[in-house]
């Protein structure tokens, strides 16, 4: 018997990334990766207590090690099981300042975990998703997603940091696609265009109606929806946004 395939999340917080985990969990057991425990420990529980299944890793998408580690520990709680999706929510560079103000340690932060997390996550699970792909009774083709932001389509000022290593997101996800699809795996980059509503954030978003804010649970639905599509008709870029958003 084939051991049932698995899902993993790399980059759980409150918003995406855990209803990403919530909604792919009604259809598999999930993986969640955070830097801490803390990120996941409610999660998984919560999850777990609905009946599903869900582990939490700690690992450092950007660090080789911390990621093989992580992998090492995939398959031992899932023996011989393949990854039926894929979904890598992890971003950072988030700095608004003047170009003339970054320093090197702000602007390649944005690179370390976008652009060598992304490749570093790539790489150590398209081998599953492979796997996935073999498997004559898996019911959807695996799937690769990967969460961007408008900024991976146009550069605005003061935003050199986010804007580049989100282009660099954008960029190898569609080479992949371009190899890995005639493979059967079906990888995706979503342009998440807009606030995301997510609980308890103390920020500009607050004072946003709720028709301006894009609800994480949608952007899960519309994950499982790309996870769903046929060979016949993949999409690989999909935006995101609200009725409202200005674009």
């Amino acid at each position: 018997m084939t051991a049932q395939p698995f899902v993993v999340v790399a980059g759980v917080g409150p918003g995406t990334g855990a209803s990403v985990a919530r909604r792919f969990a009604k259809a598999y057991p999930v993986v969640l990766l955070a830097r801490g425990a803390d990120k996941f420990e409610n999660l998984a529980k919560e999850i777990n207590d609905q009946g599903g299944k869900a582990i939490g890793i700690s690992a450092d998408v950007s660090n080789a090690e911390s990621l093989t580690s992580a992998f090492q520990q995939i398959e031992k709680a899932f023996p011989g099981a393949a990854a039926a999706a894929a979904v890598f929510n992890a971003a950072g560079g988030f700095v608004r300042k003047p170009f003339l103000e970054l320093t090197e340690k702000e602007f390649t932060s944005g690179w370390e975990v976008s652009q060598k997390g992304g490749f570093l996550f790539s790489q150590h699970v398209l081998p599953f998703l492979l796997k996935h792909a073999k498997d004559s009774s898996a019911q959807h083709p695996p799937t690769l997603i990967f969460t961007g932001a408008t900024a991976g389509i146009k550069a605005n000022a003061l935003m050199a940091t986010f804007a580049s290593s989100n282009f660099a997101k954008r960029a190898l996800a569609a080479s992949i696609a371009k190899e890995f699809a005639p493979q059967g795996v079906h990888v995706a980059w979503a342009n998440i265009d807009g606030p995301i509503d997510i609980p308890g954030r103390d920020d500009y978003r607050k004072n946003l109606p709720a028709e301006q804010k894009i609800n994480p649970d949608d952007i899960a639905e519309t994950y499982w929806s790309l996870h769903t599509q046929s060979k016949r008709a993949f999409t690989n870029e999909i935006d995101i946004r609200t009725s409202l958003e200005k674009w």
